[in-house]
C-alpha cells in the first residue's frame, strides 16, 4: 500500500499493533523523563518527521509512555498551540516550545492534575536547559492561574476547538458538509484493536473462543457475524493488547487490521459475485506493510506479486508472510513505472491501494493532519492518476482493480475514479462501497465501530466490443 508519495512530509501509514489504543502511562519511570521524550517527539513532528519514526528512536523502556503522552498531546495540539500564543506571543526555542506545548496538552485534559505537571515538566527544563526552568515554570504556572478565561476565549477559534488545521477543516466541511464535525470528532477518539483471524487457520468463532478463554473478550460478547464470502469479519476487542498476548500471533492466526481496511481482499477476490480461481495472477500494487497482500492469501490459493517502492518497507511484508505461513512475489519497484519490472502477462486482478494524505486513519495516526500540507493533496492526486493509468493496461479484460485510499478526501477518492473513468474508455465501475466515514458512532449512537475512513472503487476493464 505505502509506497512514498512526492511530498516532502510523510506520515504513516500502518496501524501499531497496539500502541494507538494505549492510556497514559504511570509506570516506574518518572513523568520528567517521559515529558522529555515526548517534547522531542512533538518538536520532530512540528519538523516534519513521522511520529513513528522517531518513536522507534527512543529507549525500549520508555518508548510506550512517551508514546501514549505523544498521542494525547498531538490529539489537542491545535488547543496548545493557541493556548501558547496566547501566553507567550513569540515562539521559544523549538525544544522549548515543544515541552510547553506538550504540557498545555496535557494540563487541558484529565490525564494529571496541573501542579504535577508544571513540577515535572519544569523538572525536563532544568534537566534539559536549566536557563529555560524558570521561563517554563512562569507560563505554566500562570495558564493554571488564569485556565478558565483562557479556554472561554478560544471556545470559537477553529484550530483550538477541533484541533486540525484551518485548511484540513474547510476541506471536509466542503466535501462532507453534513458530517464534517463528526469526522473530526472521530479523529479525536483512540480507536479500538481490530483483528483479522486467519481463517486458514481456523474460523472466526473458533477464535473468539480463544479470545475468551484467554480473558480478552467478556464472555457475553455478542456473538459473531455469521462468515460470509466476500465480507469481512473481524473482531473488535474492548482493550487493546500487546500482539504477544494475542492467542496464536506469532503462529500466524491473527493479524490486527482494522475493520475497514479488511473489507479490500474479499472486494477484489468476490468481484462480480464468483472468487477469483485457484493460480489467479493477482498485483497488490504499493503493498506495504503486508496485511493486504496476506489477507489475500488467507482468501485463496493465487499467485500473488507484491510491489513496493521502498525497499526497507518491503521487508515488512516479507516478515509478515513468514509469520503467517504464507508465500508471494515480493518486488521493490515504482508501481507507475511497470516498463521497469512487468513481465508482459497480464494480472486477473490488481488491488491498488494508492499512496493518500492518510486523512482517514487520523485517529490512529494524529500526527498525520500536522504532517501534511495543502499542497500535498493536489500532489497525492497527481500520483494516484500516475499510478491508475499506469497499472490498467496491465489488467486483462475482464479483470478487476480495486482503487482505494486511507482518505476521507474527495479529491483522493470519488474526483480520482470520476476523472479516471472519463479518460479511459475500457473502464467500468461496479458496486463498490465509496467513500467510508469513520463517524457511525456518532451519527448512530450505539452502533459498532465500521472502522477508519477508506475509499473503495472496484473497477473492470471491458473486453473489446463488449
Amino acid at each position: 500500500m505505502r509506497q512514498q508519495p512526492p511530498p516532502r512530509r510523510t506520515p504513516p501509514r500502518s496501524t501499531p499493533a497496539s500502541g494507538p489504543h494505549a492510556a497514559p502511562p504511570s509506570g516506574s519511570l518518572p513523568l520528567w523523563q517521559l515529558l522529555t521524550g515526548c517534547a522531542e517527539a512533538v518538536a520532530a513532528v512540528r519538523e516534519g518527521r513521522s511520529l513513528t519514526d522517531v518513536l522507534a528512536g527512543q529507549p525500549a523502556a520508555q518508548r510506550p509512555g512517551v508514546q501514549a503522552l505523544s498521542f494525547a498531546v498531538l490529539r489537542r495540539l491545535g488547543l496548545a498551540q493557541a493556548l501558547r500564543n496566547k501566553l507567550v506571543p513569540k515562539a521559544p526555542a523549538p525544544w522549548v516550545d515543544a515541552l510547553l506545548l506538550s504540557a498545555l496538552a496535557l494540563a487541558s485534559g484529565p490525564e494529571y492534575a496541573g501542579h504535577t505537571l508544571v513540577d515535572q515538566a519544569v523538572e525536563a527544563a532544568k534537566r534539559r536547559t536549566k536557563a529555560a526552568s524558570g521561563f517554563v515554570n512562569a507560563v505554566l504556572r500562570r495558564f493554571l492561574r488564569e485556565q478558565e478565561a483562557l479556554l472561554a476565549e478560544l471556545e470559537e477559534d477553529p484550530l483550538a476547538r477541533f484541533n486540525h488545521p484551518a485548511w484540513w477543516i474547510k476541506r471536509l466541511q466542503k466535501d462532507w458538509p453534513e458530517h464534517w464535525q463528526a469526522i473530526l470528532m472521530a479523529n479525536q477518539e483512540q480507536p479500538p484493536m481490530t483483528l483479522r483471524v486467519n481463517t486458514r487457520h481456523g474460523s472466526v468463532a473458533a477464535y473468539r473462543a480463544r479470545l475468551v478463554e484467554a480473558g480478552l473478550l467478556p464472555a457475553d460478547a455478542p456473538p459473531p457475524a455469521a462468515e460470509v464470502p466476500g465480507a469481512p469479519s473481524p473482531i473488535v476487542l474492548p482493550h487493546g493488547v500487546p500482539v504477544q498476548r494475542l492467542p496464536g500471533f506469532d503462529a500466524g492466526d491473527v493479524s490486527v487490521q482494522d475493520t475497514a481496511a479488511q473489507m479490500a481482499t474479499p472486494l477484489l477476490v468476490h468481484a462480480g459475485g464468483r472468487p477469483l480461481p485457484a493460480g489467479a495472477r493477482v498485483l497488490d500494487a504499493c503493498a506495504a506493510p503486508g496485511g493486504k497482500t496476506a489477507h489475500l492469501l488467507e482468501l485463496a490459493d493465487l499467485d500473488v506479486t507484491a510491489l513496493d517502492a521502498d525497499p526497507e518497507r518491503l521487508t515488512r511484508v516479507n516478515d509478515t508472510l513468514e509469520r503467517l505461513g504464507l508465500r508471494a512475489r515480493t518486488l521493490a519497484a515504482d508501481a507507475s513505472q511497470p516498463a521497469g519490472w512487468w513481465d508482459g502477462q497480464p494480472f486477473d486482478a490488481i488491488l491498488l491501494d494508492a499512496p493518500c494524505s492518510a486523512s482517514g486513519i487520523v485517529r490512529r495516526h494524529p500526527d498525520v493532519r500536522w504532517l501534511r500540507r495543502e499542497s500535498d493533496i493536489a500532489a497525492l492526486a497527481r500520483t494516484q492518476d500516475a499510478i491508475l493509468d499506469a497499472l490498467w493496461p496491465l489488467l486483462r479484460p475482464g479483470g478487476h482493480l480495486l482503487y482505494c485510499t486511507c482518505s476521507v478526501f474527495r479529491m483522493e477518492g470519488q474526483d480520482r475514479v470520476d476523472a479516471f473513468l472519463q479518460r479511459t474508455p475500457d473502464a467500468r465501475v461496479l458496486p463498490s462501497p465509496g467513500h467510508l466515514l469513520p463517524v457511525v458512532e456518532y451519527l448512530d449512537p450505539g452502533h459498532a465501530d465500521r472502522g477508519d475512513g477508506f475509499f473503495y472503487a472496484l473497477l473492470t476493464r471491458t473486453p473489446p466490443g463488449a
